[in-house]
């Protein structure tokens, strides 16, 4: 079995790659791939980094209409900005995410608050990986980083 690519790219998220975005250990495009698009990063951490601050990033966006209160705030609205319809089953993905949180994907979250910036942050890498192969230290280095 292969190593998922965003595990590879050190980018457990599947951040898109955009040169504007001047991320922490971020080395560019990944390479070795038919139709590159995802960031690659230095160490995994910086990589869940990135995932984290992005996710604290989308706090402040317009969210959807009579979800939530104002800007980004529930799970549905997150997951509906990271992972767009076009590309896949946004409320599939938010229910696997808010299931995980223990939570509805329309109940209001803090993604200052570490714990569920962690879960949030856990619950993409899976979804986005198959699996989370990082041990807690490394997760909680990650967190800590966006946060800081």
């Amino acid at each position: 079995m292969s190593t998922p690519r965003g595990v590879r790219n050190n980018n457990p998220g599947n951040i898109d790659f955009n040169p504007r975005n001047n991320w922490q250990g971020q080395l560019g495009l990944e390479v070795g791939v038919v139709g590159p698009r995802f960031a690659r990063f230095d160490h995994p951490e910086n990589g869940i980094r990135a995932l984290g601050k992005l996710l604290i990033n989308y706090r402040g966006k317009d969210g959807m209409p009579g979800v939530g209160g104002k800007g980004i705030d529930t799970v549905l609205e997150t997951i509906n900005r990271w992972a767009p319809r076009n590309e896949n089953n946004t409320k599939a993905y938010a229910e696997a995410v808010a299931k995980r949180l223990g939570v509805s994907i329309t109940d209001q979250i803090n993604v200052h608050d570490p714990a569920t910036l962690r879960g949030m942050v856990v619950s993409i890498i899976v979804h986005e990986n198959g699996s989370n192969p990082y041990p807690s230290l490394l997760i909680d280095e990650g967190v800590r980083r966006a946060l800081a």
